[in-house]
């Protein structure tokens, strides 16, 4: 057994070996470091190992692992501006760091893993929105800005904006629609003609952005209006038009009036359906209540804007034995660090005082750069508000609990019908489709505490040279993608000391690496005959021993595993066998909508594939540029050389493909 020597900072100031003591550290982090830190973090080696980060009052804030501590400590304070607000926070709660050296950076994770778990760090928690909202997105990076619905805000250009999140989805994409109706907007992210306006400049709800008919300043003057709605200014932006329409109206510009007068009865209908309001058409607030049982908590977010309702946010989390009140610190922590400045109210009520309410006014104040206030509101509009958020947060915490209990049962009684030692957090299923050997491909799905964990999915195609039209083989194709998925660990297996320590240390928090990916099931998508291929090719990594592997087959829903050839013993309404179900038709539909697109992508090139001189990059580049081989048909040999790549006489051939009698054609059997 290893032994792991823990060094407090007390330890760490008589250590032989200092470095010199400069941390180049921005002026703007030097208050958030003090001299006892600079020596503790002077001490700490440049070996692999875990750091314990702690508040004055002996709090641990945060466990963290890396292959060099000295380094990885610093970062945090070295590269403070680059930091997330959340870890920011942290940071300026630091009052003291202890370290655990270890041999191995994988004993760090290991480490860390079980550190974690006992000690449950205030920082380390990450809160998980039940669901993932949409954001409404406005690409401000780019001249003529579009705009659009998303769920994903990673990988954008620092300039884009976004708005939200929004609950209802639908009542999104209806305001989306109106708005489109009410400002002239560009219409379609790529234009459909290249020379000419489309018919949506004709009736009004384009201004002609594909052919720059107006300029980028006047377009962004709409799209700033636009935004106002979005962040709930609809009373600021009533009066600013209300104002350009009297403007015109003087000027006797009546055609201009009348195009304001339109928007305004527009923006009235944006806000017939709202709900809710309050007497105080000032009030803009955000409004948080929790609601909580043994296990689990809800917190319900009500945003106030002008008076009104203009959305509700609901997040869910294990407890960790936690009072109510640092859950919804630690519920505000999270949610105001993933949002745009601009959306953080200059007020905000809660149903309890925050254990740290004077840290986290001043962090909120300093993201906002103007100053907030958190209030506990004991009687009159606010105290009532904040009743309605606590009745609504227990309305979603008996939905949430009851979904919960569900897919426990399930898991419970899947693990019951395995006879599994554990329960099955991790499940994955794999499926392959296929048109007679065409396109084939595979999918990996994965379930995580019962639930789709769609970040985890995997598509794959299949590269074995012997499956083609007319030759389809499922036994080799799940070979291969099971041989593709689980070679990695196959060659950690042969490196590893002691396996069932790196996959039992799944649960890391904080680890992206491979350790997280080991799965408790495994399910295939078939009968005996995909069971048995797939568990030949398990034990030819040597791993069949350490997976637990079942199959579903379609026609009587039965289960079988490895080694049995009965299937197992049990009933079609059984929770177990229905989480089977779900993951198997998961499985099929991801398959599916994969060789679909794939086959989608074949079909768009196949007809340009056949003309002489057309290569995968011009083929691209055409497709790019007039969207569909229809308008490349249509299009003139002038209009085919403004596309990158393509000269006078490839241009000249394409012309000649699509407008030459049928006779001097290839025949569709000869292009077969």
């Amino acid at each position: 057994m290893i032994q792991i020597p823990l060094f407090s900072h007390q330890q760490v100031g008589s250590m032989e070996g200092k470095t010199e003591r400069n941390l180049f550290l921005p002026d703007d982090c030097q208050d958030y470091i003090s001299s006892k830190l600079e020596d503790i973090i002077q001490g700490i080696p440049f070996e692999p190992g875990c750091y314990i980060m702690k508040d004055n009052t002996e709090r641990i804030l945060y466990i963290g692992k890396s292959k060099n501590l000295k380094n990885r400590v610093k970062s945090y304070f070295r590269e403070y501006n680059n930091h997330t607000p959340r870890i920011n926070l942290m940071v300026k709660q630091i009052a003291d760091i202890e370290f655990i050296v270890t041999d191995t950076e994988d004993e760090a994770l290991v480490l860390e893993s079980n550190l974690i778990k006992n000690y449950q760090p205030y920082f380390n928690i990450l809160l998980k929105d039940d669901k993932k909202y949409p954001y409404l997105c406005i690409t401000w990076s780019e001249k003529y800005p579009r705009i659009f619905v998303t769920r994903r805000r990673r990988n954008r250009k620092e300039a884009d904006k976004y708005y939200g999140p929004y609950v209802d989805v639908g009542l999104l994409r209806n305001t989306l629609a109106l708005v489109k109706k009410v400002f002239p907007l560009r219409q379609r992210p790529i234009p459909l003609y290249q020379d000419r306006v489309c018919l949506n400049y004709s009736i009004g709800r384009c201004p002609g952005v594909c052919q720059k008919l107006i300029t980028p300043e006047e377009y962004q003057r709409t799209i700033k209006q636009i935004a106002m709605i979005f962040q709930g200014r609809n009373d600021e932006l009533k009066r600013l038009l209300t104002h350009k329409m009297k403007c015109y109206s003087d000027q006797q510009n009546y055609e201009s009036a009348a195009l304001i007068r339109d928007q305004l009865k527009g923006l009235s209908q944006l806000t017939t359906g709202q709900k809710m309001s309050i007497p105080d058409s000032t009030l803009s607030l955000d409004a948080i209540a929790l609601a909580y049982n043994e296990k689990n908590a809800v917190v319900q977010i009500f945003k106030m804007r002008s008076g009104k309702l203009i959305g509700t946010l609901c997040y869910s989390t294990e407890r960790y034995n936690q009072q109510p009140p640092f859950i919804i610190q630690r519920i505000i922590e999270e949610h105001y660090s993933i949002i745009d400045s601009f959306e953080i109210p200059s007020e905000i009520i809660t149903q309890y005082i925050l254990p740290q309410n004077d840290v986290i006014r001043d962090w909120l104040t300093e993201l906002k750069g103007s100053t907030i206030s958190i209030k506990q509101p004991k009687r009159n509009t606010k105290a009532k508000l904040l009743k309605l958020v606590e009745r609504n947060a227990n309305y979603e915490l008996a939905r949430t609990t009851h979904g919960i209990l569900q897919n426990e049962i399930a898991i419970e009684d899947l693990a019951q019908l395995l006879e599994m030692d554990s329960l099955p957090k991790r499940i994955e299923a794999y499926d392959i489709s296929h048109i007679q050997g065409s396109d084939a491909v595979g999918s990996q799905v994965v379930f995580i505490d019962g639930l789709p964990a769609k970040q985890h999915y995997r598509k794959y195609k299949i590269k074995n040279e012997e499956i083609r039209i007319g030759h389809s083989d499922d036994y080799k194709s799940l070979e291969e993608v099971i041989r593709r998925r689980f070679k990695k660990w196959a060659n950690l297996k042969k490196s590893a000391n002691d396996f069932d320590v790196i996959t039992r240390s799944k649960p890391s928090i904080l680890s992206n690496s491979l350790i997280n990916d080991w799965p408790d099931l495994v399910l295939i998508d078939g009968g005996k005959g995909q069971l048995s291929s797939v568990f030949n090719v398990l034990q030819e990594l040597g791993l069949s021993e350490e997976i637990n592997l079942c199959s579903i087959a379609k026609q009587k829903e039965e289960v079988f595993i490895p080694g049995s050839r009965k299937p197992i013993n049990s009933e079609p309404n059984q929770l177990g066998i229905k989480l089977l179900r779900r993951l198997r038709d998961e499985a099929h539909r991801f398959a599916v909508s994969y060789h679909r697109q794939i086959r989608s992508n074949n079909l768009r090139k196949s007809s340009l594939s056949v003309i002489p001189g057309l290569g995968s990059k011009k083929i691209k580049s055409l497709l790019s540029h007039f969207n569909s081989i229809d308008a490349i048909q249509l299009a003139t040999v002038d209009q085919l050389t403004r596309v990158d790549g393509i000269g006078d006489s490839t241009a000249e051939l394409i012309y000649n493909y699509f407008n030459v009698s049928q006779q001097s054609k290839p025949s569709d059997q000869a292009k077969n």
